[in-house]
């Protein structure tokens, strides 16, 4: 997310759950996925060919949501936007990124997660006017080196 959103966004999850989020934020268009060291050229490639073939959409956010009970999560929600996410996340989970997902895809901003439910409630309420649209221009691609998320590249939307 460009700035100042993304930023913000950043800084109230710092101050929700007493630690800076593992990664700026974001919308996740595949969740965390094991590959092993020689396919990650694959992975690379596959993420750069679908990149090239979907063209750069404007995201707009509005207003807070929950996956509670379930997960323990609560986020900011996509009103435009989620089309092309979903598109983007279908194809990005073929090839190298294929694997069974727990539930179905629902593009989002995390905000506050693993907090107890006061702490929800709380982000839940604190973010419930927030409002952002920005354009999304390329995918970035990031990798979980020995605990911490580093952003491997990035790719441009359109050829």
């Amino acid at each position: 997310m460009p700035d100042p959103h993304g930023p913000a966004l950043d800084t109230y999850r710092t101050r929700i759950e007493g630690q800076p989020p593992p990664t700026p934020a974001h919308i996740t268009l595949v969740p965390p996925t094991v590959t092993p060291g020689s396919r990650v050229d694959g992975v690379v490639a596959h993420v750069s060919s679908v990149a090239s073939a979907h063209s750069p959409f404007s995201v707009h956010l509005r207003g807070t949501g929950t996956f509670r009970p379930v997960s323990p999560v609560v986020f900011v929600g996509l009103v435009d936007g989620s089309t092309s996410c979903h598109t983007l996340a279908a194809d990005l989970r073929t090839g190298p990124l294929r694997s069974e997902q727990a539930f179905p895809y629902h593009p989002h901003v995390t905000i506050a997660h693993d907090l107890p439910d006061a702490r929800l409630d709380e982000a839940y309420r604190a973010l419930a006017t927030f409002e952002a649209r920005y354009p999304v221009a390329a995918l970035t691609v990031y990798e979980n080196r020995r605990g911490s998320w580093q952003v491997v590249d990035e790719f441009p939307l359109g050829r």
